[in-house]
């Protein structure tokens, strides 16, 4: 008999640990779920992916309707927009959700539920309310929440973060979003869209920083034109509020040059921190920095028997990831599997319009890792869909090495982030470039743009002036029938 209670313990009820607590029980662990908050979900279904997704899309059916004269249609007045509406919609739609991650559910699987806050008193022990909680086996799953920039007096101003912005009821009339990450820029696109004047202020060169200097430069024009003033390079030193105002004091990244801006609402979206404070992990003897708990390929902290999944390690801040290594670590922890983790195959996306999503190598990290590639692309502007659409702004760019084979995929326009999947699976399951480009896509779709980038490289040799040369010799061939320029 097992001297411990359990057979795996979970700290976390988001998506990593809702994952790992359905398959262990699944298979016949005793498993306990911990959430410190008191509904499960996590971070993605309350304040990240599901509230902000649902905003995005009814501030994009706002941008639709005054675009109609676009499509023939009489010009909409859509009038004040009501936030509380808005939000009360957002609620709705998560409460919908909530219903798949209640504790019913996971026990109705086996797993049992407790809510409050854990702490490690051993290796294999936690104290919960006054409860000790033994398990031979423990999964760390507990987020990450927004992390204050170094901004003087930013904590006595009433900042917002994404974790308090779905309960506001008033649509400020300016808005500062500190951040031109992922999160800064779809809440400032559809806090703008809404009718709130955004100013988006960001220290970095670029906004979107991990992406390719082209593709984040189509989603900031697109910003722009829509009315955000997005300022780069571009340091925040001071905040203060008086008479129900925000201002911020800016410079250059380097300091010089300052002037203040001032709105009525200050959005911080500067990055994100783990969620390891009172955890007692250092009472487990779990090695725990400033960016989170470090992993090895099997997502084993330096305690062989406790694994740490989601933003709580500091790898890759996406809710697919969070799921993935929770995958990883059930293996390892229930199967004793040795699967490892392999984050050259995971991909993302930016749900800003036009949406920008990625998979394998861009060229910044292609550059960075002395990878030798080539780069071929298509345009949205020349697919048919597209045009009926009205969507033409945006690109589709391949990497691949000399020799032809795949390493990466960037997408910039209309529903990249369900366009991205064919190149996920294609790099997932090693399928070669020659059997995207022979594949027959479906007409009209914006998905043969997939189909024309991939057959571009083969094109360069199928096409070439020795090919021609070659079957000029052999079948006779008389040329050209045209030489219009």
């Amino acid at each position: 008999m097992s001297k411990y209670e359990y057979d795996l313990g979970i700290l976390g009820g988001g998506a990593a640990g809702l994952t790992a607590a359905a398959g262990a029980a699944q298979f016949g662990a005793k498993t306990i779920l911990i959430e410190k908050s008191p509904r499960l979900g996590g971070d993605c279904l309350h304040f990240g992916c599901i509230p902000s997704k649902t905003l995005i899309r009814t501030a994009k059916v706002a941008a639709l309707i005054r675009r109609a004269r676009e499509f023939g249609l009489p010009e909409a007045d859509l009038g004040p927009i009501d936030l509380g509406a808005v939000m009360d919609r957002v609620k709705s739609v998560i409460e919908m959700i909530q219903e798949h991650d209640s504790p019913q559910r996971f026990c109705a699987l086996g797993a049992e539920v407790a809510f409050g806050g854990a702490s490690f008193v051993d290796a294999h022990s936690v104290e919960l309310a006054g409860r000790r909680i033994s398990a031979a086996r423990w999964i760390i799953a507990t987020g990450s929440a927004p992390a204050l920039p170094p901004v003087e007096g930013l904590e006595s101003v009433p900042y917002l973060t994404n974790e308090t912005l779905f309960d506001e009821r008033r649509l400020p009339g300016k808005l500062i979003v500190l951040g031109g990450g992922p999160v800064g820029l779809e809440l400032a696109q559809a806090m703008g869209r809404l009718g709130a004047g955004v100013t988006v202020v960001e220290f970095a060169d670029q906004i979107l920083g991990a992406e390719d200097a082209d593709m984040a430069a189509i989603s900031r024009r697109r910003l722009e034109q829509e009315g955000i003033t997005i300022l780069t390079s571009t340091r925040a030193i001071r905040a203060a509020y008086a008479d129900g105002q925000v201002s911020l004091t800016i410079g250059t990244a380097t300091g010089a040059e300052t002037r203040v801006i001032t709105a009525a609402a200050l959005l911080v979206a500067a990055g994100r921190r783990p969620n390891t404070e009172g955890l007692g992990l250092d009472n487990a003897g779990v090695i725990h920095t400033a960016r989170g708990i470090p992993i090895d390929a099997r997502t084993r902290t330096n305690i062989p028997h406790i694994y740490a999944c989601g933003d709580v390690n500091g790898q890759f801040p996406f809710t697919h990831v969070a799921g993935y290594e929770a995958g990883v670590a059930l293996a390892n922890a229930v199967l004793h599997l040795p699967r490892r983790v392999d984050y050259g195959k995971i991909g993302w996306c930016t749900y800003t319009d036009p949406e920008i999503s990625s998979i394998g190598l861009n060229e910044k990290r292609a550059q960075k890792e002395g990878i030798p590639y080539r780069v071929w692309e298509e345009s949205f502007a020349d697919n048919d869909r597209a045009m009926v659409m009205g969507e033409t702004e945006g690109k589709i760019k391949l990497l691949a090495s000399p020799a032809g084979k795949m390493l990466g995929c960037q997408i910039v326009g209309a529903n990249a982030g369900e366009l991205i999947h064919e190149w996920v699976m294609a790099m997932s399951g090693g399928v070669k470039l020659s059997t995207l480009a022979q594949a027959v896509h479906i007409y009209p779709t914006l998905s043969e743009i997939s189909k024309r980038v991939s057959g571009k490289p083969f094109a360069e040799k199928i096409f070439s002036d020795r090919t021609r040369s070659v079957l000029k010799f052999i079948f006779s061939l008389k040329g050209r029938a045209c030489s219009g320029s």
